[in-house]
């Protein structure tokens, strides 16, 4: 399998050339049902293929069905039922743009567990536990009332659905709300609030309760200094450089042409299947990265050309992919301020002494590390079929390090203490060592002060680590002109902790940098300098751009869907 994973990065997919993709072959792609093969139907979207099947349904008045005989319709009646049901479904849930021939890999999070949830839905079963964490991911705000009816459904059939969520709509609709906190981490792990939306709004321990009410709204500006308000107030009357995608055509864009500021807070918006992540993920960063000569791992999607690239210097993706695969990785070492934390022990007394420099208090390299564990304070045990277990190293007991290292102090703590450390407690041990400071600030500033210096990089949840990648960030000497990318980064995010991810976002931007977010949650999508809103629908019907301009005008567009939910939003 090792071999196989490494020799498949320099190998590319190409479909077929015998059946074109189609998987099956000639003699089974000769049987027909309306002028349709199997593959041919498959490659439908779920919507084309339930308007497909009911047409099968329809009665002519010579008592056929249409384009079947009176035999094959008494055949098939039973199974187009069937067909048809299960197609309700996945619409039902808002998959209506998927094709039935999707590979299962290419499905964002939120698509799969809504395809499991039909599934379930069609199976009837009653006296079930459902539990499922945030359903609601890659859906737009207009589709919320679907998949709040489906939760319903599962719960009439005599079932009960426990949904970890941070959307307001599906809280408001639910029938009991359990609150934990009162912070993250360490702080939180207590239940401050239970009971109905009702009681929950009313109830004045719950930090949630406040912005489900509307007494609280998601407002970024108290996290801005007034260094960073001015920054923006410049940033956003300058109109002057632009960045434009020409001809975008790959999968169901309709050869459009994107025009966005630059220097600039942008939201690329639209309903699930529109195209935003084929616009902006596999057109705009590939092709970015081709312009810029960056490393490239797959050819950006058909488009005519990219007109404005020479005022950016690079381009970044800050995806919710992990900082490190193994246990060595962590936020003090991808942040960098291991580095600087580790020159502070060389300086120690005792490290002088003995003759230590930096890199013997690095569990990376061969000298101070545990060699039993190889500096990883964990031994792998591969467990064949299943997922690999992690124990303590027996030697070190998950210290990391050999005993003479761990003789040396700095302020009555050794190196494994400050790994053992929280961001906010190393604030305040390092408070006067401003290498160090300023980068923790940064993982503080991001709403991060409750994980660990040392956590392992594998327990770090998607949005914490994204949340990492924009401190490091942060951290660093701008330049400007740098293009960031993120694609939902409010996955897993409190109303409270959007506030400061907005507000992190706006920083870079007073830096001179633009920043542009796929994003579906309308608090974002209000804080943005510019939308550019895809549509109308999902899949065929998608690809074309319904709206592009200011948050005030999407909100007097009357085409925009995003701009209708913006104007339903129950503080606008």
């Amino acid at each position: 399998d090792y071999v196989k994973s490494e020799l498949e990065k320099f190998m590319i997919k190409k479909p077929c050339p015998l059946c074109n993709g189609a998987r099956l072959k000639k003699e089974s792609l000769y049987v027909k049902i309306d002028g349709f093969s199997i593959a041919e139907v498959s490659s439908l979207s779920i919507k084309e293929v339930y308007d497909w099947i009911e047409k099968l349904k329809e009665k002519s008045p010579d008592e056929k069905v249409f384009s079947l005989t009176k035999r094959e319709s008494e055949i098939g009646e039973p199974i187009i039922k069937e067909v048809s049901s299960r197609l309700k479904f996945l619409m039902d849930v808002g998959l209506d743009y998927l094709t039935l021939s999707r590979t299962s890999s290419t499905l964002a999070g939120g698509e799969a567990q809504r395809i499991r949830l039909a599934s379930q839905i069609g199976s009837g079963l009653s006296g079930v536990l459902y539990v499922l964490d945030e359903p609601s991911i890659g859906l737009h705000a207009v589709d919320h009332d679907r998949l709040i009816t489906t939760l319903k459904e599962l719960r009439g059939l005599g079932n009960t659905v426990i949904v970890v969520e941070h959307d307001a709509n599906t809280m408001l609709e639910s029938d009991y709300i359990v609150d934990f906190g009162p912070g993250a981490g360490e702080r939180g792990g207590e239940v401050i609030a239970k009971g109905t939306p009702e009681e929950i709004m009313k109830d004045s321990n719950s930090l949630t309760g406040k912005y489900l009410s509307g007494k609280k709204r998601v407002d970024f500006h108290d996290f801005l200094t007034e260094e960073d308000k001015a920054d923006l107030s410049e940033a956003q009357k300058d109109f002057t450089n632009t960045l434009k995608v020409v001809g975008a055509r790959g999968h169901n864009l309709k050869n459009i042409d994107v025009e966005m500021p630059l220097n600039k807070f942008i939201c690329v918006t639209g309903v699930s299947g529109s195209g935003k992540s084929t616009l902006v993920n596999e057109t705009l960063l590939r092709a970015l990265r081709e312009e810029l000569k960056l490393k490239n791992d797959e050819p950006a999607q058909p488009h005519d050309g990219i007109i404005g690239y020479e005022h950016i210097d690079k381009v970044l993706n800050i995806d919710q992919s992990p900082i490190g695969r193994t246990p060595r990785s962590n936020p003090a070492t991808y942040t960098k301020a291991f580095d600087e934390i580790r020159k502070v022990f060389s300086m120690t007394k005792d490290a002088r002494i003995r003759g230590y420099k930096p890199g013997r208090f690095s569990f990376n390299v061969k000298g101070g590390r545990c060699e039993a564990c190889k500096g990883e304070g964990q031994i792998k045990i591969e467990m064949q079929f299943m997922p690999d277990v992690y124990v303590d190293c027996e030697v070190c007991e998950g210290k990391r390090y050999t005993s003479e290292v761990l003789d040396v102090y700095y302020k009555d703590r050794n190196i494994p203490d400050v790994l053992d450390m929280t961001v906010e407690e190393a604030l305040v041990f390092f408070d006067s060592i401003s290498t160090i400071s300023r980068k923790l600030k940064t993982l503080s500033d991001v709403g991060l002060g409750y994980i660990r210096l040392g956590q392992p990089a594998p327990t770090l949840s998607g949005g914490e680590a994204q949340r990492v990648k924009l401190a490091s960030e942060l951290s660093k000497v701008s330049r400007g002109h740098t293009f960031y990318i993120l694609d939902e980064p409010t996955t897993g995010l409190h109303f409270a902790d959007m506030e400061r991810l907005i507000a992190i976002l706006k920083k870079l931007v007073a830096k001179g940098n633009t920043v542009l977010v796929i994003e579906h949650n309308l608090d974002v999508i209000k804080a943005a300098d510019w939308v550019i809103d895809l549509g109308p629908s999902g899949g065929d019907a998608g690809g074309n751009i319904v709206f592009s301009g200011t948050i005030n005008d999407i909100i007097k567009s009357k085409e925009s869907k995003t701009g209708l939910a913006l104007r339903e939003l129950y503080y606008i």
